[in-house]
């Protein structure tokens, strides 16, 4: 079973969380778009945090924008029909931002996912205002009909914000990646999945 890892904002810790559960299930990382290239790609991190094997990105672009945003600087459009899965069947496919990010000028971040149609692991912060990001996303994806496995937070552990968004969200709490001081494949090693998680795998 491949996993689609999204999150509630862009920054939210989904290379580092798609690090972490490549690094202790020994699955493949797949970003299908990656922005940004010219400063840092996240198959690079996820590599060297986990020794996992990364698969091409289907578009590297040099901006550090929203993938629309920067196709269009480099006069392309990105077409949702040229991204396609790569064939191993256990994949961490990590998206770009959140859901609604743009593609191109019809199709956001959700509408791949519709299209990969894999159950969804959503990193959310454990900070104020994760509840309503939260939230909103869960309700975005379920409007799709697409399941979600999970919700992994990601900062110091707030357990009154992991309850109310179960409670609220109809969905579990898989696990918290807390604040790390050193990020490293080490640290990651040192911080097995808990049980909810791993039964995901």
């Amino acid at each position: 079973m491949s996993y689609f890892i999204t999150g509630t904002d862009t920054n939210i810790g989904k290379t580092l969380v798609s690090s972490w559960l490549c690094l202790q299930t020994g699955y493949d990382y797949f970003k299908p778009i990656q922005s940004g290239a010219i400063e840092s790609r996240d198959s690079l991190d996820v590599q060297r945090l986990s020794g996992t094997f990364c698969h091409a990105e289907c578009y590297s672009l040099k901006a550090s924008l929203s993938p629309h945003h920067a196709a269009q600087l480099e006069g392309i459009t990105l077409d949702l029909q040229q991204i396609t899965l790569p064939p191993p069947s256990k994949l961490i496919v990590e998206g770009a931002g959140g859901v609604f990010v743009p593609i191109n000028d019809q199709f956001v971040m959700l509408d791949l996912m519709v299209k990969f149609n894999l159950p969804l692991i959503i990193v959310a912060r454990t900070t104020l205002g994760t509840i309503n990001h939260t939230l909103l996303t869960i309700q975005a994806i379920r409007q799709r009909e697409l399941e979600i496995a999970g919700i992994i937070l990601s900062g110091e552990p707030n357990p009154g914000n992991a309850k109310t968004i179960e409670h609220f969200g109809n969905v579990p709490v898989l696990a918290t990646l807390p604040h790390l001081r050193r990020i490293d494949k080490q640290t990651l090693l040192d911080l097995p999945l808990p049980p909810r998680l791993k039964e995901l795998f």
